[in-house]
């Protein structure tokens, strides 16, 4: 059996020595060529950006952070310290493959990427809010938004415990760090980050937070000029600057995640 091992490049949870020792002592070839999977340690941040690159199957291994604002690793299938049985119960066959599906992101036609969780459109730093319009096409939806506000969120039911869960986590005076909600394999989810104003073509609706059917088509456009960019795409922390003029659009990929799943 012959593992890849890939971690966050910037700020990796564990070191690479460390893993590879727990690999070896298991009895799992390391290599970063032909591998049958890849080991990826980390939060749902690297699992996102490697999600969305790699091909080959992926086991998600989280590393429990002391801090309240630590990564909580939703998407991992085990934490660290569980990696070696983990890797046994591989071995043993005991583990399936689950192809998780991924967003094409386009800016005026051209192909800019794709996202294994989620994509969104928020404001830059010089920004104090930025004015946007949503417009939702697919079975049974046809929606058009106009918004100010931070931005919005598109995901995957992959990212749902992410951004997308933000509503969740406030309860009334109090905060929940571990709230979140989910979404079908067969839905995307679009979410507005605190909207200062928000309505609905049609029928003046002003809906936070909802779902469209896997294969609607999403377009996000600017109605004034500020600094907005698209974040979540590769490894770019800097986002994707997206200006009057463009149009966004995110649909479903041909492409897949493959998730190793105990």
């Amino acid at each position: 059996m012959k593992a890849k091992i890939i971690l966050d490049d910037w700020r990796p949870k564990v070191g690479y020595a460390e893993v590879a020792r727990v690999l070896r002592e298991a009895g799992t070839l390391v290599t970063p060529r032909r591998a049958d999977f890849a080991i990826v340690v980390g939060g749902d941040g690297v699992f996102s950006r490697v999600g969305s690159v790699e091909a080959m199957p992926l086991l998600f291994v989280g590393s429990r952070s002391p801090t309240a604002t630590g990564s909580k690793a939703y998407l991992a299938a085990v934490q660290f310290e569980e990696l070696r049985s983990a890797l046994a119960q591989i071995e043993s066959g005991n583990y399936r493959v689950v192809e998780s599906k991924r967003l094409e992101v386009m800016r005026n036609s051209r192909r800019i990427g794709v996202v294994f969780t989620d994509v969104y459109l928020q404001r830059g730093s010089d920004s104090n809010c930025i004015r946007y319009t949503v417009r939702v096409k697919g079975k049974g939806v046809d929606v058009e938004e106009a918004a100010i506000g931070d931005g919005v969120v598109v995901t995957t039911a992959a990212g749902a415990t992410g951004y997308y869960s933000y509503p969740d986590r406030i309860q009334k005076d109090d905060f929940d760090p571990s709230g979140h909600t989910s979404l079908g394999p067969d839905e995307v989810g679009i979410c507005h980050i605190i909207p200062t104003y928000l309505e609905r073509a049609g029928d003046g609706k002003r809906t936070l937070r909802y779902c469209a059917p896997w294969g609607s088509r999403i377009e996000l456009s600017m109605t004034r000029p500020a600094d907005a960019r698209l974040y979540g795409i590769g490894g770019n922390r800097l986002g994707i600057k997206v200006t009057m003029g463009d149009v966004v659009t995110i649909g479903p990929s041909y492409e897949t995640t493959k998730v190793i799943e105990l």
